[in-house]
């Protein structure tokens, strides 16, 4: 068996050096191809603020499977919708550039060249299956690269806030709610 050295195993600077350029280009050209296409600024869809029709794609594919285990079965649809108009209200009342960051990420999310390295769904969001969902944000909560663990964190933080906040919730998780004045 060949010995190893340790220049062999570790990352030489140069080889982080053309990683973090190769990654720099990729996100380049899917931001670019984003604004490009019409993605980034868009119009909100019927009946929100700021969610977009790409955005609603997503998060109604992601939702569900994020409540999962807080919410009833059957009372799953009612909660993602509340859920969803809660995160738009939510999104309304964002720094203009934490907004700008946050629609970024939903783009990455929504583009087909993007998505699936990122992510490993390959197809559209509305078939990915829960179990698909689940596998990818498993993989952006342990990735090596700690711009997809904050993107994990970031979602994680918009959907369960969105749903926490509902006085539906509530009753789940012992929450008598705010003391009455």
């Amino acid at each position: 068996m060949p010995e190893l050295r340790v220049e062999e195993v570790l990352l030489s600077r140069r080889g982080v050096l053309k990683v973090g350029l190769w990654t720099s280009a990729f996100l380049t050209c899917a931001g670019l191809g984003a604004s490009l296409s019409g993605c980034s600024p868009g119009s909100s869809a019927s009946g929100f603020a700021l969610l977009r029709s790409s955005d609603l794609t997503f998060l109604r594919a992601l939702i569900p499977v994020m409540l999962a285990g807080s919410v009833g079965a059957p009372a799953v649809p009612g909660a993602a919708d509340a859920t969803l108009h809660q995160l738009d209200h939510n999104l309304a009342h964002l720094s203009p550039e934490l907004l700008k960051l946050t629609r970024q990420l939903f783009d990455v999310l929504a583009m087909p060249v993007t998505r699936g390295p990122l992510t490993g769904v390959w197809g559209g969001w509305e078939s990915a299956s829960p179990e698909q969902i689940q596998d990818f944000l498993q993989r952006w909560q342990n990735s090596s690269l700690n711009l997809l663990r904050m993107g994990h964190g970031s979602l994680v933080q918009l959907v369960m806030m969105s749903w926490y906040e509902r006085p539906e919730s509530w009753a789940g998780c012992g929450y008598p709610g705010p003391p009455k004045i």
